[in-house]
C-alpha cells in the first residue's frame, strides 16, 4: 500500500489556477507523507521514524495545523513519543502554526530537552507574542494583554534553561534578543545579553553581530552598534549591510553614506540590499544627487534590473518629487511585483494627481497584479483631493468585493474621501462599517460634519468617542473646537477647551486658538478674543488674525481691526489675502481713500507676486488669468463675454 501511495499520478491533483509540474510535486509529496504516516504501523520503526519526521517537516512549512495533530495522535499511538528528534520537529509545527497552548504544554511534559528544544520554543516566543489568533470555533483564541507576557516569559525560560546546565548558543541568543524589541525596558535586557555573549566569546559572530547592530539601531543607540560592528574582526556583507540600515533608519544619510565607502574600500561592492537601503536614505532626507550616483553604481554592478532596488529608485524619485523620473524608471523595469506599482501609485498620491494613480491601478489589475491595503489607501486618498467621487465609488466597490473592506486603513481612507467630495452620508456609512475605530478614525468622521457645517452632529460624535473610551489626542479637539466655532457652540467650545488641558494635559496650539478665537468673534464677543490674543503663550499665526480682523468687519470694530492688520503686515507683509481682507474692511466702511492706499500698497509690495488665474475643468482644463490693472481686465473679460453672447 505503501508503494501505491507512493505513485499517486499527477493527473489526480486538481489545483484551481495551478498546472505547472513543479506545484504538482509539491502537493503529491505531501499527500504522499500524510498517507504514508498513516500506513506506518505495517513498517519497521526505522521507516516509521523516517516517514513522520518528513510528514513533520512539511505540516511545519506549510503551516497545516490540523496535519500536525493527525501526526502527533500518530506518534502516541505508535509509541514514540519519547523520541526527542521527533518531539523537536512537532514542537516546531506548533511554533509555526502559532499555537502557544498546545507548544508550551509539549514543552512542558517533554523529559527530554537539549539546545535545539529550548531554541524552538524560545525563539518561537516571539512569533507568537506579535499576533493574535482566532479560529473558527474559538479553540485558538488569546487575548493581548495575555500575549505580551510571553516575552518576559522567553526570559524565564532561559532562566530554567541555565539552571538545568544547557548552554546556550548564537541561536539562543538571537531568539532572546528579538524578544527583547517587544518589551518596554528590553534596551537594559539586551546589554545584560551583550555581556553574556562576550563572556561566552560569541562576539565575533558576525550572525550575533547583525543581530544586536539592529537591536540596537531600534533603539536608536547607534554609538551602541557602532561599537558591534568594530568589534566583530572578520565581518560579511549582511553585517555591513544591518549597519547601514541603521544609520539609514536613524535618519543619519550621510554617515550612511560614509561607512558605504569604508566597505567599499574593504573589499565589499554591496548587493541589492544595500543600494536598497541607501536609496531609502535618499528618498526620506532628499538626497536626490547621491540617489542618482547610487543609480550609476547599481547600472555599474548590474543590479539594475533587481525589482526591490528598482522599487527604491521609483521611490526616490517619488519622495524628492521628481514624478517624471520616477515614471521613466519606474516603465525602465523588468520584473515588477505589488510593492513596485504600489510605489508609484503612492507617489502619484501624495503629489495629488488621482487621474494618473487611478489609471496605474487600472493598468495594475489588468496585468493581474493583486494592489494591496496600501496601494487602495493612496488611491482613494488622492481620488478625495480632488473630490473625484465617481472614481471613490469604483475603488469603495472593489475592496468590499475582494475582502478589503474590514481593512482599518482603506475604511478611513475612504471616510476622508467621501467627505472631501461632500458625501457624507458615505462617509457615515463606511464609519459604521468599522467593527473597532480607532482614534484616525473618529477625527476623519467628526472632521468631516464638521467641515461640512454639521456641528452638533460633531459634537454628538465626539462625546460617543469619548464614551467609548478612546483617548483624544490635539488634533481631535481641533476638528471639535472647529465644529463649535462654525457652529457658535460658545459653551461647549469653552468645555472642550478646558477639557484638553486640564484633563488630559494638551498644550493648546495657535490652530486651537484660532477656533476659540473665531468663536468669540463670530459671538460678537471682540473684547474677550482680543484678550485671547494678548495672553495666547504661543505667537499668534496669521489665521488667528484673520479670523479676528473677519470678526472685527462683521461687528464693525474698525480700531480692533486695524491693531490686528498692523501684526499682520508686520508677520508676513507679502500675504495677498491680508491686503484684500483689509481693503474689504474699508470699502465696508465707505473708507475709499484708505482702500486704494492698501492696493497701492499692495502693487508695490506684490508686484514680483504671480498672477492669479481661475481654472475650468470642462473638455479640457481652461485658465483665464489676471495680470496688471485689475479693472482693466475685468472689463475686457465682461466685454469679451458680451461679443460672444451677441
Amino acid at each position: 500500500m505503501i508503494m501505491k501511495c507512493r505513485y499517486i499520478p499527477s493527473t489526480a491533483i486538481n489545483l484551481k489556477g495551478t498546472s505547472t509540474a513543479s506545484s504538482s510535486s509539491v502537493l503529491c509529496r505531501e499527500q504522499v507523507s500524510v498517507a504514508t504516516v498513516e500506513l506506518t504501523h505495517n513498517t519497521d520503526s526505522c521507516k516509521s521514524h523516517t516517514c513522520i519526521s518528513n510528514a513533520l517537516k512539511i505540516s511545519a512549512r506549510t503551516g497545516n495545523y490540523d496535519q500536525g495533530r493527525r501526526i502527533q495522535a500518530q506518534i502516541i499511538k505508535l509509541g514514540m513519543t519519547n523520541v526527542l528528534s521527533l518531539g523537536n520537529q512537532l514542537l516546531h509545527v506548533y511554533v509555526k502554526c502559532k499555537d502557544f497552548v498546545h507548544a508550551r504544554k509539549m514543552f512542558d511534559e517533554m523529559r527530554v530537552r537539549n539546545i535545539v528544544t529550548w531554541n524552538t520554543f524560545i525563539c518561537g516566543l516571539r512569533d507568537v507574542s506579535s499576533q493574535t489568533w482566532t479560529s473558527k470555533d474559538g479553540w485558538r483564541e488569546y487575548s493581548t494583554e495575555c500575549l505580551k507576557t510571553n516575552d518576559h516569559l522567553g526570559f524565564c525560560y532561559f532562566k530554567q534553561m541555565l539552571m538545568e546546565s544547557v548552554s546556550p548558543d548564537c541561536i539562543t541568543f538571537c531568539g532572546l534578543l528579538r524578544l527583547c524589541v517587544e518589551i518596554n525596558d528590553g534596551v537594559w535586557l539586551a546589554k545584560e545579553l551583550h555581556c553574556a555573549i562576550v563572556k561566552l566569546g560569541y562576539d565575533q559572530s558576525c550572525f550575533l553581530g547583525a543581530t544586536l547592530v539592529d537591536l540596537y539601531g531600534k533603539f536608536g543607540l547607534v554609538g551602541e552598534a557602532r561599537c558591534v560592528l568594530e568589534g566583530v574582526l572578520a565581518r560579511d556583507l549582511v553585517l555591513w549591510n544591518v549597519m547601514v540600515s541603521c544609520y539609514v533608519l536613524n535618519g543619519l544619510g550621510e554617515e550612511a553614506f560614509w561607512l558605504f565607502n569604508l566597505m567599499r574600500v574593504e573589499g565589499f561592492e554591496g548587493d541589492e540590499f544595500t543600494f536598497a537601503s541607501l536609496l531609502n536614505s535618499c528618498a526620506s532626507l532628499g538626497f536626490y544627487d547621491s540617489g542618482r550616483q547610487i543609480q550609476g553604481l547599481v547600472i555599474k554592478v548590474c543590479l539594475n534590473k533587481d525589482v526591490v532596488v528598482e522599487s527604491a529608485l521609483v521611490d526616490m524619485y517619488a519622495k524628492n518629487e521628481y514624478m517624471a523620473d520616477a515614471r521613466k524608471a519606474f516603465d525602465a523595469m523588468t520584473f515588477r511585483n505589488v510593492v513596485s506599482w504600489t510605489t508609484i501609485i503612492v507617489g502619484y498620491g501624495r503629489r495629488g494627481d488621482g487621474k494618473e494613480a487611478m489609471e496605474l491601478l487600472k493598468r495594475m489589475l489588468r496585468e493581474d497584479f493583486v494592489p494591496d491595503e496600501l496601494t487602495l489607501a493612496s488611491v482613494l486618498s488622492s481620488c478625495g483631493n480632488l473630490s473625484m467621487a465617481t472614481e471613490t465609488v469604483q475603488v469603495h466597490a472593489y475592496a468590499v468585493r475582494y475582502v478589503f473592506s474590514n481593512s482599518l486603513s482603506i475604511g478611513n481612507a475612504l471616510i476622508n474621501a467621501y467627505s472631501k467630495c461632500g458625501c457624507i452620508a458615505h462617509a457615515h456609512q463606511v464609519f459604521s462599517s468599522i467593527q473597532a475605530p480607532d482614534l484616525f478614525s473618529w477625527t476623519s468622521v467628526i472632521g468631516a460634519y464638521a467641515s461640512h457645517g454639521f456641528s452638533k452632529e460633531a459634537v454628538q460624535l465626539f462625546e460617543e468617542m469619548l464614551v467609548n473610551g478612546v483617548k483624544p489626542d490635539g488634533i481631535v479637539f481641533l476638528e471639535v473646537l472647529s465644529a463649535c466655532s462654525h457652529g457658535g457652540l460658545f459653551s461647549k467650545g469653552l468645555e472642550y477647551l478646558s477639557l484638553m488641558t486640564n484633563y488630559y494635559q494638551i498644550m493648546p496650539s495657535s490652530e486651537h486658538y484660532t477656533c476659540l478665537i473665531d468663536l468669540f468673534g463670530r459671538l460678537g464677543l471682540l473684547n474677550e478674543a482680543y484678550e485671547i490674543l494678548n495672553s495666547m503663550p504661543v505667537e499668534p499665526q496669521p489665521d488667528a488674525l484673520k479670523a479676528f480682523v473677519g470678526a472685527c468687519k462683521i461687528h464693525g470694530n474698525m480700531k480692533m481691526a486695524k491693531w490686528a492688520a498692523e501684526k499682520l503686515f508686520m508677520i508676513d507683509p507679502n500675504d495677498t489675502a491680508t491686503y484684500v481682507l483689509m481693503s474689504n474692511l474699508y470699502a465696508s466702511d465707505s473708507n475709499w481713500s484708505d482702500a486704494a492706499l492698501i492696493w497701492e500698497m499692495a502693487r508695490e509690495r506684490l508686484h514680483n507676486k504671480s498672477p492669479g488665474f481661475s481654472m475650468e475643468i470642462a473638455r479640457g482644463i481652461n485658465t483665464l488669468a489676471c495680470r496688471g490693472n485689475p479693472s482693466l481686465n475685468t472689463l475686457a473679460v465682461f466685454r469679451m463675454k458680451l461679443e460672444n453672447r451677441e
